[in-house]
C-alpha cells in the first residue's frame, strides 16, 4: 500500500504565520503537524509515501523532511500547481500511485488513533474504499457521511446544510485503484474544486462498497489558530513526559509535566506543565503555564505566558499576562510587565510593543 500525503494549499485560515511558512509545518508542542502524518503511516509499514506539495511552500517542505529517513518512509515529491480540491490532487499523483492501493492523508490533520488497524483491515477485505470517521458538533462545517448498522456508507455529503448525521470525514481515506475512475467522472463543484466526496459517491452510485470506521480518539483540525491552540494543548496533555536536560537554578520552581530541552536555561522563574521547551532557550524571571510550547532559541524575560505556542527564535519581555496565542518565527513581543492579557496572532519577525 502506498502512502499520498496532501500537503499544498494556501491555509489562508492560518493567516498571518501561512504567509511565511506552510501550514503544515507549523508546530504542535514543538513538532511540525506533518511529522505527526509521517510517523503515524510509518507505523503503519506504509513507506512508499507521494507528497503532494505547492509551488510557494513546497522548498520549505522539502527541506523539513528531507530524504524521509527520519521517519522511516521515502518520499516522492509531487507538484500540485493549483490547489484544486482533494480529488485534484489524486489526478495529479495518479503516475505515482498507479494501480497500488493507497491511503490518503491530509497533511494538516490531527488524530490520537493510528492507522495501523484500518491499513491492515482495508488490505484483507474487498471493500473499494474506507473513511475514517469522528463524531461533531457543527456538521455543516464539514464533509458528512450517512453509515447504515454494517458500517457501510450511504452517500456522502459535503457541508450540508441538513446534515444526515453528525460523522464527519476526518482525513484519512483509503482507496483501491477504482476511485481513478469515478474521478475521471465527476466535476468540479460551485466552489470550482474537484471532490473528494464526489468521487466516492460516484463509487457509491456504481455499486461499489464504501466502508467507515469511526474513531475514538481525539481529531483535530488545525486549520484556525484557535484550532491549532486546541490541537497543543490535546497533544501536549497526551504525550508531555517530565524531562530536563537544561540549567535550573535554584529559585526556580518546576511543577508538572515539564519537558526542558538540552541548551536552555531557567533562572528565577516558575513552570507549571504540561510545557515542553525546545534546546536553546533562556526563561527569566517570568511564569510559564499550561499548555504552552516554547520553541528552539527563544528568550522569555520578566513575562506570564500560558496556553501558547512561541515558534522558534521569539523573543517575549516584559509581558504581564500573554494567552491564547500563536507566535510565529522570530516574533518580539515587549512592553512594561502592566495590563490585561493579551491574545495574539504574529507572522513570522513580527513586533509588538504594548
Amino acid at each position: 500500500m502506498k502512502g499520498l500525503v496532501l500537503s499544498g494549499g494556501r491555509g489562508t485560515r492560518l493567516r498571518p504565520i501561512t504567509h511565511t511558512a506552510a501550514k503544515q509545518l507549523v508546530p504542535v508542542a514543538n513538532k511540525p503537524i506533518l511529522f505527526f502524518v509521517l510517523e503515524n503511516l510509518a507505523a503503519a509499514s506504509v513507506t512508499d509515501v507521494g507528497i503532494v506539495i505547492a509551488p510557494d511552500t513546497g522548498t520549505a517542505i522539502r527541506e523539513a523532511v528531507g530524504d524521509g529517513s527520519t521517519f522511516g518512509i521515502k518520499p516522492t515529491w509531487i507538484l500540485q500547481d493549483t490547489p484544486g480540491g482533494l480529488a485534484h490532487a489524486v489526478k495529479v499523483a495518479r503516475p505515482f500511485l498507479e494501480d497500488s492501493p493507497f491511503v490518503m492523508y491530509l497533511g494538516d490533520n490531527l488524530i490520537g488513533a493510528r492507522v495501523t488497524t484500518y491499513a491492515e483491515e482495508f488490505a484483507a477485505g474487498s471493500a473499494e474504499a474506507k473513511i475514517l470517521l469522528k463524531p461533531v458538533d457543527n456538521p455543516s462545517a464539514f464533509g458528512i457521511a450517512a453509515v447504515n448498522g454494517q458500517g457501510q456508507v450511504i452517500r456522502l455529503v459535503e457541508k450540508p446544510r441538513d446534515p444526515p448525521s453528525n460523522l464527519a470525514l476526518v482525513g484519512v481515506y483509503f482507496f483501491r485503484p477504482s476511485i481513478h475512475d469515478a474521478i475521471d467522472a465527476i466535476k468540479p463543484s460551485d466552489r470550482g474544486e474537484l471532490e473528494i466526496t464526489d468521487a466516492i459517491q460516484h463509487l457509491l452510485d456504481s455499486g461499489a462498497e464504501v466502508q467507515a470506521r469511526t474513531i475514538e480518539e481525539w481529531w483535530l483540525d488545525t486549520g484556525k489558530k484557535d484550532d491549532l491552540l486546541a490541537a497543543n494543548t490535546t497533544v501536549l496533555d497526551s504525550t508531555c513526559e517530565s524531562s530536563n536536560a537544561g540549567q535550573v537554578d535554584d529559585a526556580s520552581v518546576i511543577q508538572g509535566r515539564v519537558n526542558i530541552a538540552d541548551g536552555t536555561v531557567v533562572q528565577n522563574s516558575r513552570i507549571r506543565g504540561p510545557v515542553v521547551i525546545g534546546p536553546d532557550c533562556r526563561i527569566v524571571d517570568s511564569f510559564i503555564g499550561p499548555f504552552t510550547s516554547v520553541g528552539k532559541g527563544t528568550t522569555i524575560c520578566g513575562s506570564s505566558i500560558q496556553h501558547a505556542v512561541l515558534m522558534e527564535e521569539c523573543r517575549i519581555e516584559g509581558i504581564g499576562r500573554l494567552e491564547d496565542s500563536l507566535i510565529g518565527r522570530g516574533g518580539f513581543v515587549h512592553g512594561n510587565g502592566a495590563g490585561g492579557p493579551l491574545r495574539l496572532s504574529l507572522g513570522d519577525d513580527s513586533e509588538v510593543q504594548v
